[in-house]
């Protein structure tokens, strides 16, 4: 996925490599309770604390506008930002680093929403419950993909930030009404392409990446199936999910797809439809801003967005964005819950959504003027219903190694080296695998 810019935010998901040691029943208990650190906060007292808050680069500038908010509605809790790599892999293992050593220098982070199982299973992030029932959040407030993905055998470890869905785009000067079903854009697909200069019918990303994974979680869920359930056994092979996997193996080898739609990644799907290439494509928030760049895009004014088309289960689009968490180790998790809650609230989602263009996780939000004024995006039906639908990819503590099984077979499928049937089969012998080490 990509990172939101200025008017359109997105989610870059990369493949992330590491193995975490796994934790018995007892250490998950243990994890519920916050380590004796020495402080449970000074803020009572008059005196100010000093935080420290860990977060990708930032060229839109919401984030100083958070911090200068929070300090001025709390004059006794003192931010210090801590600029992270832009490649969240990186940012990641530096994460990685840092808490398995328990070291306490960061005390709140942003977190990509295919972590917080990762970190809360290896005893990295604090279990928020406690705050949360405290303050009287309610959970229902943000769209529920966005709170399932920072959920870990029950708990909740990362508040909602901002978020991300894939959309499908299509031409408005060839398409009047977009298709509602898969088999619909199937059909429309072959017999469009052509029309307006167009060279394909279909775009999609299904090069062995993480993208295709968020593409496969689509075809999937449209069509009922899972990889991981809520109880977290695997459940990949079934009916359900060799349906959606079909059905993704069948666009992929399209004659209406480029030949070599199998090394498509946003990048190439994002360049062929602004370069007026093809009549529908699948692809993330932001390409609806470089759509309708008139200085750089073949088709500006000619673009319309609308949810992904439906399995026989409905609707689904793979769920990204950021999430905010804090370090178990922290010596100020008090204050670090004060400066989290600020940011997953209204205020902090607002000025994210109206300086930074990132989509607020909090639905009443779309209801803003001012966010809606934003971008276009936010002012859109069709994008909320996007939202609302979202799905969280599998929500595992060893996600690095499910999403690689997953490529890896998915792949396969693609190429129709293996059949979809095969596909799922592999998948499920292997994920059970690596949860059993």
């Amino acid at each position: 996925m990509k990172l939101w810019n200025k008017k359109i935010a997105g989610v870059t998901v990369l493949s992330m490599s590491l193995l975490l040691a796994a934790c018995s029943g007892d250490d998950d208990e243990a994890a519920n309770d916050t380590p004796d650190n020495g402080s449970d906060g000074d803020t009572e007292s008059g005196e100010q604390v000093e935080i420290t808050y860990a977060a990708g680069v930032d060229v839109t500038g919401a984030t100083p506008a958070i911090i200068e908010a929070f300090e001025e509605a709390n004059p006794n809790i003192k931010i210090n930002f801590r600029e992270m790599p832009a490649d969240t892999g990186a940012s990641h293992d530096t994460y990685v680093t840092s808490f398995s050593s328990q070291e306490t220098e960061i005390d709140v982070f942003d977190a990509d929403v295919i972590w917080p199982a990762e970190f809360a299973q290896a005893q990295y992030a604090l279990d928020l419950d406690r705050f949360i029932e405290a303050d009287g959040i309610n959970m229902d407030d943000f769209f529920p993909g966005t709170v399932a993905s920072g959920n870990f055998n029950g708990r909740q470890y990362a508040m909602p930030k901002y978020t991300d869905a894939g959309l499908l785009y299509y031409r408005t000067d060839i398409v009047e009404t977009p298709p509602e079903t898969w088999d619909e854009l199937f059909e429309m697909a072959g017999e469009l392409n052509g029309e307006g200069g167009t060279e394909f019918g279909y775009l999609m990303q299904a090069n062995q990446y993480e993208g295709m994974i968020t593409n496969a979680i689509e075809f999937i869920a449209a069509y009922g199936g899972q990889v991981v359930d809520e109880n977290n056994e695997v459940v990949v092979d079934s009916p359900e999910t060799i349906a959606g996997i079909t059905k993704m193996v069948e666009f992929a080898n399209a004659d209406f797809v480029p030949s070599n739609i199998l090394s498509f990644q946003e990048t190439e799907t994002n360049n062929s439809w602004v370069g007026g290439d093809a009549v529908f494509a699948r692809n993330w928030p932001y390409m609806q801003a470089t759509s309708n760049d008139e200085e750089a895009s073949e088709v500006a004014g000619n673009v319309g967005f609308a949810v992904l088309p439906a399995g026989d289960a409905g609707n689904a689009a793979t769920l990204g964005g950021w999430m905010s968490m804090i370090n178990r180790y922290s010596e100020h998790p008090k204050e670090a819950w004060e400066f989290v809650k600020f940011m997953s609230g209204p205020e902090g989602q607002k000025i994210s959504a109206v300086e930074g263009g990132r989509a607020p996780t909090l639905e009443a939000l779309y209801e803003d003027p001012e966010v809606q004024d934003a971008a276009a995006l936010f002012s859109n039906e069709e994008f909320v219903a996007t939202l609302q639908n979202a799905v969280p990819r599998p929500v595992s503590p060893i996600y690095p190694q499910i999403t690689d099984i997953m490529q890896v077979e998915l792949s396969k499928a693609l190429t129709q080296d293996i059949t979809p049937e095969e596909a799922a089969a592999n998948m499920q012998e292997k994920i059970e695998a690596a949860m059993a080490e």
